[in-house]
């Protein structure tokens, strides 16, 4: 970006800085590991606080809440990296609404028909006005008819222009990110730059509705056989970049208790669902819906929990999935010492930590866990006791583990806002069980081995394509160093040698390890 370029990305920096230091979000900033035109500056900022500005958090709140839907996304990001903010900053963030004001309708009509590249009365025989506006893109409610008769649907559609904006903010977060890890060195190791190349992503994602649209697919196929929850079907034919619609659902949002239980709905057990539905998609599918909020779920007639919003979502591999279930077993039967072996055997920690030593602080959590009443127990908070501990054992950021913990204190707390007395550890032992039983029992074992035996066998029909590899590598070296390079004849022969036996005695191993596992199995 040239110097000119870059002024409008100046002005909006100084922009914000005068409505964060207005607000007091400077409070938040320790100036003894700031240089000294830092420091003064910060110091500077704080002379214009408004006098009615006490909490710095709740300043930065504030200042994101002002500055725009680009910077509430910010925020709404950072509430899920408490490493990066910390916890209580995280916390006040959490806050953050991303309720707007809806644009025109006649600029809907026209983006719907753009992305859709048809007119609008081609698709939809009725548009309705909006039903909710965010940041990103609103919702309206419309009518279709076409073979399989008329039906009501959600449109999903992005706001114009929202790409340029967001990119523009987005220019602007990079320079703010750039100039703390310059002036303030401690804070290199959160990587301030990553975060913001996270957040790009994430937002990328969700200005892409084909993707929410791939997401629904995937939960829809992953929870097929699962009674009572299920997601709206995906219109595919009326879907593009710009444009979501969906089967529109009836029923009473999870927000609205008075109206679950004039339904006759059993709150108690609603509470227990939605718990275990969160849990089966981390721990089975490694797939979740990552912003599960009262207003994204909805109780049918049936008495079925249906999720809608799938614009943020979270996923889990297997080393994570196992971790997860092991540290929940481990805390569920007191076994600190296999807790700790968990976290060193996934690499979270590093080997020169003693696994004693992480087993007496991983004890500290638990026991006082264990002389509270179930309906005091909060998981949520006990991984993020969990994660403040690991750090003092050096253990390495898990952005996939943050998103899992911010998720299940969105969960937890809808949960319990059904039934306040909810045991969390009753209610999770039995999905938790069922996983272990399944991936770590003699059906999990079979199936690593049959894993094991197609990555063998891959690797056995790759050995010619291999061979080939490594003979035009030789090939080149052989024409690099006659090209100029003063190496003998002796010495090239000896490189090209060299590669070839170890081409050679690897394609050996290959061999007879598959010639050992086919006697073994058929012995």
């Amino acid at each position: 970006m040239s110097a000119f370029g870059a002024v409008p990305s100046l002005l909006r920096l100084a922009r914000a800085g005068f409505v964060m230091a207005r607000e007091g979000a400077l409070r938040l900033v320790d100036p003894i590991d700031l240089p000294p035109a830092a420091r003064t500056l910060v110091g500077l900022g704080r002379l214009i606080e408004r006098r009615s500005a006490r909490d710095g958090a709740e300043g930065l709140a504030r200042a994101l809440q002002r500055l725009g839907p680009s910077y509430v996304k910010l925020g709404q990001f950072l509430a899920t990296r408490p490493d990066v903010v910390g916890i209580q900053t995280a916390r006040d963030l959490e806050r953050l609404q991303d309720q707007v004001d809806p644009f025109p309708q006649e600029l809907a009509e026209a983006a719907i028909a753009e992305a859709l590249g048809a007119p609008l009365s081609s698709r939809f025989t009725h548009l309705g006005p909006p039903v909710a506006a965010a940041s990103i893109a609103q919702v309206h409610r419309a009518t279709v008819s076409d073979a399989f008769g008329e039906r009501v649907v959600a449109v999903k559609v992005l706001r114009p222009g929202v790409t340029h904006r967001f990119g523009r903010d987005l220019q602007a977060f990079f320079r703010i990110a750039r100039l703390i890890e310059r002036f303030a060195p401690k804070t290199r190791r959160l990587k301030p730059v990553v975060v913001v190349e996270t957040l790009a992503r994430s937002v990328a994602i969700e200005m892409d509705l084909r993707l929410e649209a791939a997401a629904l697919s995937e939960i829809a196929e992953n929870t097929a056989a699962d009674p009572g929850f299920r997601v709206p079907a995906v219109d595919w034919e009326r879907t593009a970049r710009g444009v979501l619609t969906m089967e529109w659902i009836d029923g009473v949002k999870l927000s609205d208790r008075a109206g679950l239980a004039a339904a006759g709905h059993d709150l108690p057990a609603l509470g227990r669902h939605v718990m275990q539905t969160f849990l089966r998609h981390a721990m089975r599918d490694g797939f979740f819906h990552a912003d599960m909020h009262p207003g994204n779920l909805f109780v049918d007639a049936a008495g079925g929990l249906v999720a809608v919003d799938f614009g943020i979502t979270g996923r889990l591999g297997m080393k994570e999935r196992r971790f997860l279930a092991e540290i929940l077993h481990g805390f569920i039967v007191r076994d600190y010492r296999r807790i700790a072996e968990v976290h060193f055997e996934a690499g979270y920690v590093p080997p020169e930590q003693s696994v004693d030593e992480f087993a007496r602080a991983l004890r500290a959590i638990g026991e006082p866990i264990h002389s509270r009443t179930a309906d005091q127990i909060s998981m949520a908070k006990l991984l993020t006791l969990l994660f403040e501990v690991t750090e003092l054992f050096q253990m390495q950021t898990r952005p996939e583990l943050l998103m899992l913990q911010k998720t299940m204190v969105v969960v937890e707390g809808v949960a319990r806002s059904l039934d306040p007395k909810l045991d969390m550890w009753a209610t999770a032992a039995p999905v938790v069980r069922e996983w272990l039983e399944r991936n770590l029992g003699p059906i999990g074992i079979a199936e690593n081995a049959v894993d094991e035996l197609r990555q063998l066998a891959r690797g056995i029909a790759a050995g010619p394509e291999l061979l080939l590899r490594l003979e035009r590598i030789s090939v080149d070296l052989e024409e690099v160093v006659h090209g100029g390079l003063s190496y003998s004849e002796d010495s090239i022969q000896a490189i090209v040698g060299g590669v070839r036996r170890a081409a050679f005695w690897s394609n050996l191993a290959l061999v007879v390890l598959a010639l050992g596992v086919v006697v073994y199995l058929f012995r």
